[in-house]
């Protein structure tokens, strides 16, 4: 891809800019360091295997890059069969040697595991792009094909309902 157009990131540009959301997406979904580091990192070899192909008037370089990485995140779950993201999360959580903070701050986190299982698949996705990726509602509106009112109705209904059901743990 020829770097001809302000609208065009060299991959070096975008890779910087990107790196950050993308990890923190990858991680959310998928609740394992080592495995996030290996769907980034494919991710960034499709990205630049395929600059070449990028047409930036189909869409903004980011919303490309993490059309690539929902498709490396959705590809790990089917090549690895691992388990929910949220179980494997539950699973590095217990500490047996933890103190009382360490003890709460774990409580915490099986209640927002537990609710965030409680969610469909495409409510936890929404909130990953949102949360883990720093996605803007016209940015995920854009990656889902949703309208962007209809992004942030989801995403309102989605916190609303893990509230609820945390709420409902306590």
């Amino acid at each position: 891809m020829a770097n001809d157009s302000d609208q065009t990131p060299g991959f070096a540009e975008l890779y910087d800019r990107s790196f950050p959301k993308v990890y923190n997406y990858a991680l959310y979904r998928l609740g394992d360091p080592a495995a996030a580091d290996d769907v980034v990192s494919r991710v960034f070899e499709k990205a630049l295997e395929r600059l070449a192909s990028f047409d930036p008037s189909r869409g903004p370089a980011d919303a490309w890059l993490f059309g690539i990485a929902r498709n490396a995140v959705s590809d790990h779950f089917r090549e690895r069969r691992w388990r929910a993201p949220f179980e494997l999360l539950e699973s590095l959580i217990g500490d047996k040697d933890a103190g009382t903070e360490r003890l709460v701050a774990d409580e915490e986190q099986r209640a927002l595991l537990a609710a965030l299982e409680a969610l469909d698949e495409r409510q936890r996705e929404l909130l990953a792009l949102k949360f883990g990726g720093g996605m803007t509602n016209r940015d995920i509106a854009a990656q889902t094909g949703l309208s962007e009112s209809n992004v942030g109705v989801l995403l309102y209904r989605a916190v609303k309902k893990l509230q609820t059901l945390i709420g409902d743990m306590k």
